[in-house]
């Protein structure tokens, strides 16, 4: 059996959903700015994350439950997800994203993982506090990916992680195969494989033995 995790955000998904957030508030760009900056590994994610996340202060819950139902998956993603579960393997995201914009973008394309590890934005009194909640704020994705292997019983060697951006470079340094989805200029050299699409991903897997 192998484990197979994926980033969110810019990987399974083309959008990145603090900006989509960010939209609804007129912040969009700025947010935009430190997302950049920070998948580019120039300052550090959890202050990055922070940071994004207080801008977000004030704003309406029903808003942000819009901006999470806009959240998609790329062309070819679920089909990708559901050969691998058909495959018999054990798929997770690991996203310093938000849970509602994962299971909305699944349900919509009628796809599904064993487990999602991602971040929550708490509300009050109909609206978003500005904090971030989760365990992928401090937390990295090297001990999420560790967390699944020992709850699965999968080998760490039998995992494959799948990213573009700095803070996926830990699951990708320590997972058996590291694939990188249009990665970031400082996370390329740490990738095993680089596709551009879930078309050439899904070859790879074929390639690899993961998918018949």
């Amino acid at each position: 059996m192998t484990l197979v995790a994926f980033d969110f955000d810019g990987t399974l998904s083309e959008a990145e959903m603090l900006v989509a957030l960010g939209e609804r508030y007129g912040v969009a760009e700025a947010i935009g700015d430190i997302t950049a900056r920070a998948m580019r590994g120039e300052l550090s994610y959890a202050e990055s994350l922070r940071e994004r996340a207080a801008m977000l202060d004030g704003l309406p819950e029903h808003e942000a439950a819009a901006a999470y139902e806009e959240t998609t998956l790329r062309p070819g993603a679920a089909d990708v997800l559901d050969r691998l579960h058909d495959a018999g393997h054990t798929t997770a995201i690991l996203t310093g994203g938000f849970t509602p914009g994962v299971e909305a973008a699944l349900e919509r394309d009628g796809a599904g993982v064993d487990r999602i590890v991602a971040n929550d934005l708490p509300t009050a009194d109909g609206e978003l506090t500005g904090e971030v909640t989760g365990p992928l704020i401090e937390g990295t994705k090297d001990d999420a990916l560790d967390d699944l292997c020992a709850e699965y019983g999968v080998d760490r060697a039998n995992t494959v992680a799948v990213g573009d951006g700095a803070n996926d470079l830990p699951m990708l340094k320590a997972a058996g195969h590291a694939v990188g989805f249009e990665p970031k200029d400082a996370v390329e050299p740490h990738c095993d494989d680089v596709v551009t699409t879930m078309d050439a991903l899904a070859g790879l897997f074929e390639r690899t033995g993961l998918l018949d």
